[in-house]
């Protein structure tokens, strides 16, 4: 059995975008090659990856084969990335928010600098609003941020959206005839904005109990039963409880967005690459 890259590439972009339209522009195909490359791979692997009659909804086969064809995809890239001459090299100023290199990039960032060892990640942790300033300022190549809408930042790359949940110990919240207690990152952070917004559009008062720029503080906070937060699904430990109370409000999805000065070099596209690609994974 051999599958080549071009098909596996396109069944991807038919699945990130949810369109075969998007996906051919992504990948620089007409539609037709790519509906073909997608017939091509059923063929091959002798099942359907996607239900007939319904619009590109994955089979379960098609779900099976997604992950390895990510997994496949992402060591194309690598391997292409490790032998490219030259070799690339350069400093590269990233920031992101300190959640985010916990729970989604601390291994990616040690893979990257494995494969590309004469480029120097300069990486800094900051809140949103900051890491937005400080890019403006040309402090960062590159920095990933959080944003209630996609529009927020225009020029930016919509990466993924997440549902925020409460979370916190099953006995914290309940009811809501006492403030409620929260543990929040200080201003300015997009979780806490949403979590406060909705609980006094909600007419529930709060109170701020402990508050921390880190995300392993806010958790063990949180663990400890000092009160609850705001969460995206993704980054909810395992030993914590999603919150469904009927009288909590419900928080609005957050969006995570990549940002980046025009002027890059190779080094800095690569990187770019190889952080949405891993993230990618991830969702």
């Amino acid at each position: 059995m051999v599958i080549d890259s071009a098909a596996i590439q396109c069944f991807v972009a038919v699945v990130d975008t949810n369109s075969i339209t998007k996906a051919a522009l992504q990948v620089c195909r007409t539609q037709s090659a790519v509906s073909q490359q997608i017939a091509k791979l059923e063929g091959i692997l002798n099942k359907p990856l996607f239900f007939r009659g319904k619009p590109l909804v994955l089979t379960q086969d098609g779900e099976i084969f997604l992950s390895y064809a990510r997994k496949i995809l992402a060591l194309h890239h690598e391997v292409r990335d490790r032998f490219k001459e030259p070799e690339l090299e350069g400093e590269i100023r990233f920031g992101l928010p300190e959640d985010f290199a916990s729970v989604y990039l601390s291994e990616v960032l040690i893979e990257f600098s494995r494969i590309h060892p004469r480029v120097f990640l300069n990486i800094e942790c900051d809140l949103t609003l900051n890491l937005f300033e400080r890019f403006k300022r040309g402090d960062f190549d590159l920095v990933l941020v959080k944003m209630n809408r996609p529009e927020d930042f225009p020029n930016g790359v919509d990466i993924f959206s997440e549902k925020l949940e409460w979370v916190g110990q099953k006995n914290i919240a309940e009811t809501a005839e006492k403030p409620l207690p929260l543990v929040l990152s200080p201003k300015p952070c997009v979780y806490r904005s949403r979590a406060i917004n909705a609980l006094e559009a909600a007419g529930i008062s709060w109170r701020s109990v402990f508050s921390s720029p880190s995300y392993a503080g806010t958790i063990a906070a949180v663990k400890a039963g000092l009160g609850i937060t705001a969460l995206p699904r993704a980054m909810i430990p395992a030993n914590l409880n999603v919150l469904t109370r009927p009288w909590l409000p419900a928080l609005s999805d957050t969006h995570t967005c990549l940002l980046k000065h025009e002027k890059g070099g190779a080094a800095l596209q690569s990187f770019e690459k190889f952080v949405l690609d891993k993230l990618a994974q991830k969702h």
